[in-house]
């Protein structure tokens, strides 16, 4: 803003005392981790970019400033009892934030880990098609296929009276089903109308002896309106029952047969039914919903029927989960060229060493079959293998010798392999044995509703041909259109429907809009990339309507291919029109030159950053001679193309037929010994090929791995690589004990070095008590965490600086123990920068603290806990872990995105580093999207020709230059003026 136009701070209070919004956001004197004391204004309802290289920053002012001031302030307005907790969360270290408005952020790690979560759940747009089924829903039988009508009081007095003759009924009018409360009034109302029973939570009690409800735990409440046997004589008694039953539970009638939770419970007497002595069940009878072929009856059809996270719609076999940990055959097959008793079979082991209890029916099993336990696995007959892992119902009479040759024989049943192992699981109660079988096992769809999560009952009701599974299956384009084009309604159902369907039309649409149209509604959300899960949430956000709020984002263009990126801008560009301030951390150039506001921080990442360079509009920062950020936009600097690609030389590596997901039974090849992208559109099948595919089934080949991997026919070329080593973003600990340091295994030799000083030699301490993951050295207030947590129960657990340590992690005695004048935890403070300097003579340490500086990590303090690193960071501390291996030149390097969260001169160094390992003979095959690493490749396999069901295919192979040229390649047309540059 131009200096004359600055507010003075009483032009500030009387603007925000008349409720005039202020204009910009001021903040002052922001020190918040490696900011340096800045001060500066953000205009308010625009679309503000915060950019800069990797540590300068960023981070601190949109999220631990910007945010977490925003946060602060709105617990400060819950109730007395919130905010006894408010002194324990820190204000942020700013002398002053004003113009604030309330802040929400939608992070990469804020996606759901619940497996119960879903694409459609996450958006709402599931919670729509419950309603929309549960309205103009058409029941149809589940047994028979026969749409479901009307029942009469005559057709179900007809089902009872087939039961046999003698069984006790008792007959039941539901009046509270699955709902919380203490209904006292209710059976004080069901009293005075006669009733002397009901039957409450499956228990039957006299009506004045019903035990206090629980306010807050759901019930199920019945009145039993009659008790008789079934008799030939009773049909006008049942029917005048099954009538009054209809009338009191609002068309629905339940009826308990031989004596289901029939004891009648009193705190004065323990009086049993005569009907208690048989086992029995609930038949539910409606009025409007059975099946006149077979008797089916529906309960009531409403929006809880469809929920796979509620009793009365999830599936009972996997309890709404679609899958179930089964034993995987597969796993427990060990070498199929080795015979059952020298170790086919990995649980078993060799079974010629274990005892006669063991192998004498396995021999009697062989023996009666007809085949022979030497024969190699891979030749044995089909039925045999049935047998052995399965087992069989035949008696066996299996014989035993004893030591004095002595025998006796006993009757069995074989078991088999995998029902044994699924037995014992359920069964054991050592943990150990369990995570023995969990190796073992793997999670396939649910053998009931076959992963569609619900009961039968809920998937036989459709809109014409379809269920709610089936709508769900669809992907978010193919959703749109059809409630946009296919689906017609009309009369009652149109009109019922009409809201609902707009709604849906809506959302889906906003979906559309940021990017993310190949995903399936049933996609759980845990399996979402971060930029994915960032992009749903934005569109949930779009979809709230909220206006005067401010949006903070961490890099949502992550994963996007460029062609997708014009709708993310679109969507962030409608959020402020919508009269919303947009803060956007990112790198993307597109996005930077789209904005209305930049803030460029540096001018160096760690303590060499967290200043303001530059700010202003995209032209202003182009212009600043002191930005980096402006130099690589304006053309200054640039990543520059290889003069000349390398050729293939070590031959090629080849999937045939890939078949998963997407993949269209694909022929994929990789010529080894180059560095190689694989492109293409967002779900066009890249981490389905390279992941689930390529990766796992070369980690079987060459490591023994048991995890599965996706259809595929064949791989040929696996002899000229010797192993594949997956550099993903997972992080490299899920603790705050888990570091930089400890993880690249500079830690070790640091201790070792303060275990050689003079004081610690003097103490007798060993390189043990400079670990805080044990007792001796370290605080045991916090156990060596340097921070406490404190559950907050009405919000997310907060961290806080333990009061002993004041978080240095270790007890006063280990930290007077130095090197250099500093202790063990001055080094974990300090950075990856400052720390290569001060082990420079140290060259165990040296060495990789010096690889962590070349792939960009030099701001990153030492003893950084693990949780708090981004993907792309945890990515690069893997890469340099790698990179201080001794290589053999013959390895495969997979990395998923490598440049998330790099500057253009970040993205420069990682560049050098993958090009070190290719000069070495190594291949390096990297996802990704980014056109500066791409334009650098040597070869790209560019996937699609668009996302979800309509990608699958290679479009093209070849150099940068041969994509360009493929007109059909979206890759290619946004790569073709970047190599002309």
């Amino acid at each position: 803003m131009p200096e004359g136009k600055l507010r003075t701070p009483n032009a500030e209070r009387r603007t925000q005392e008349s409720g005039i919004q202020p204009e910009v956001i001021r903040i002052r004197g922001a020190r918040e981790h490696n900011l340096k004391n800045i001060s500066l204004d953000i205009p308010r309802n625009k679309l503000v970019v915060i950019t800069g290289l990797s540590g300068s920053g960023k981070s601190s002012l949109a999220f631990d400033t910007i945010y977490a001031e925003g946060q602060r302030r709105y617990i400060e307005s819950l109730s007395a009892y919130a905010r006894q907790f408010l002194g324990m969360i820190e204000k942020p270290d700013c002398d002053q934030i004003t113009g604030l408005s309330p802040t929400i952020a939608i992070e990469q790690r804020t996606s759901a880990r619940n497996p119960r979560s879903t694409v459609g759940t996450v958006t709402e747009i599931y919670d729509y098609l419950r309603l929309l089924f549960a309205r103009i829903g058409k029941p149809y039988c589940p047994k028979c296929g026969k749409p479901i009508s009307s029942q009469t009081t005559d057709q179900i007095v007809d089902n009872l009276l087939a039961l046999p003759e003698g069984t006790n009924l008792i007959v039941l009018a539901p009046l509270v089903r699955s709902r919380k409360g203490e209904y006292k009034e209710l059976l004080v109302k069901a009293k005075r109308r006669g009733y002397i029973r009901v039957r409450v939570d499956r228990k039957l009690y006299e009506i004045d002896e019903v035990p206090e409800l629980g306010r807050y735990k759901k019930h199920d409440i019945e009145v039993v309106v009659d008790r008789l046997p079934v008799t030939p004589d009773s049909r006008k008694r049942l029917a005048d029952s099954v009538e009054l039953a209809l009338k009191e539970g609002n068309g629905l009638c339940i009826v308990a047969t031989q004596g289901v939770a029939t004891e009648v419970r009193s705190p004065k007497s323990k009086v049993r039914s005569p009907e208690s002595a048989a086992e029995g069940g609930d038949l539910v009878f409606s009025a409007a919903l059975a099946c006149p072929e077979c008797g089916f009856s529906f309960g009531e059809v409403s929006p809880r029927l469809f929920s796979f996270n509620a009793p009365q719609g999830a599936c009972p076999t996997c309890h709404g989960l679609g899958t179930k940990m089964e034993i995987d055959p597969d796993r427990v097959i060990a070498n199929p060229d080795l015979s059952v008793m020298d170790g086919a079979l990995q649980p078993w082991g060799e079974a010629r060493e274990r005892s006669q209890w063991f192998t004498a029916p396995l021999r009697t099993l062989a023996r009666r079959h007809g085949f022979k336990l030497d024969t190699p696995w891979r030749k044995l007959p089909a039925f045999a293998k049935r047998l052995i892992l399965y087992g069989s119902d035949e008696e066996l009479k299996v014989k035993y010798t004893r030591w004095d040759d002595s025998e006796f024989y006993w009757k069995h049943k074989f078991e088999g392999l995998m029902p044994n192992l699924l037995r014992l699981y359920h069964e054991t109660e050592s943990e150990s044995r369990r995570e023995w079988i969990e190796g073992f096992m793997t999670l396939l769809p649910c053998p009931d509703c076959q992963g569609r999560r619900l009961k039968p009952e809920a998937l036989a009701v459709r809109i014409g041909d379809l269920n709610i599974a089936d709508l769900s299956a669809f992907s978010i384009r193919r959703s749109h259109d059809y409630f946009a084009r296919e689906l017609k309604l009309s009369g009652r159902d149109e009109e019922v429907s009409r809201e609902v369907v707009k709604e849906l039309r809506k959302r889906l649409s906003f979906l559309t809009a940021v990017g993310i149209d190949y995903l399936t509604l049933d996609r759980t959300a845990e399996t979402l990339g971060g930029g994915e899960a960032q992009r749903v949430r934005l569109a949930t956000q779009i979809g709230s309507g909220l206006v005067g709020v401010v949006y903070i984002l961490d890099e949502p263009s992550i994963g996007l291919h460029q062609r997708d990126n014009r709708k993310l801008l679109a969507t962030l560009t409608r959020l402020r029109d919508l009269g919303n301030t947009v803060i956007v951390v990112e790198h993307d150039e597109e996005t930077i030159l789209e904005s209305d506001h930049v803030i460029d921080l540096g001018p160096g990442a760690g303590d060499a950053g967290g200043r303001v360079v530059a700010q202003g509009t995209p032209e202003d920062i182009k212009r600043s001679p002191d930005s980096l950020t402006g130099a690589y936009l304006s053309g200054r600097r640039r990543i520059e193309a290889p003069l000349e690609r390398r050729p293939p030389r070590l031959g090629w590596l080849t999937v045939h037929r890939c078949n998963e997901n997407n993949l269209k039974n694909a022929d994929i090849s990789v010529p080894l010994g180059l560095f190689v992208t694989v492109t293409g559109v967002s779900g066009s099948g890249k981490s389905t090929f390279v992941s689930d595919i390529l990766y796992r089934a070369l980690a079987r080949h060459f490591y023994d791995s048991r995890e599965k991997p996706g259809a595929y026919d064949r791989i040929t070329g696996t002899e000229k690589i010797d192993k594949v080593i997956n550099i993903d973003q997972s992080p490299i600990g899920r603790t705050p004990r888990s570091n930089a340091a400890t993880y690249t295994g500079a830690f070790g030799p640091i201790r070792d070095l303060f275990a050689r000083t003079k004081d610690a030699r003097m103490r007798g301490y060993k390189p043990g008590r400079f670990s805080f993951n044990v007792k001796g050295g370290r605080c045991e207030a916090c156990a060596g965490d340097g921070i406490i947590k404190v559950e907050m129960h009405f919000l997310p657990d907060v961290y806080v600086t333990c009061d002993v340590c004041k978080g240095k992690r270790y007890n006063r005695e280990t930290l007077d123990v130095k090197y250099k004048l500093k202790n063990i935890s001055d080094v974990l403070s300090m950075s990856v920068q400052e720390g290569a300097a001060f082990f420079a003579n140290v060259p165990a340490v040296a060495r990789k603290l010096r690889l962590l500086e070349e792939v960009g990590l030099g701001y990153v303090k030492l003893g950084q806990p693990a949780p708090t690193l981004s993907g792309g960071e945890a990515q690069r501390i893997k890469l340099a872990r790698e990179l201080s291996k001794i290589a053999t030149g013959r390895t495969l390097y997979l990395l998923d995105e490598p440049t998330t969260g790099l500057h253009f001169e970040d993205v420069r160094l990682l560049l050098g580093v993958l090009g070190r390992l290719v000069e070495r003979g190594n291949t390096v095959l990297v996802i990704e999207h980014n056109l500066e690493v791409i334009k650098c490749a040597d070869w790209i396999v560019d996937l699609g020709p668009e996302g979800g069901d309509e990608g699958g295919t290679v479009v093209v192979a070849g150099t940068p230059e041969q994509v360009a040229a493929c007109k059909s390649s979206h890759t290619g047309k946004y790569l073709k003026p970047l190599l002309r540059r």
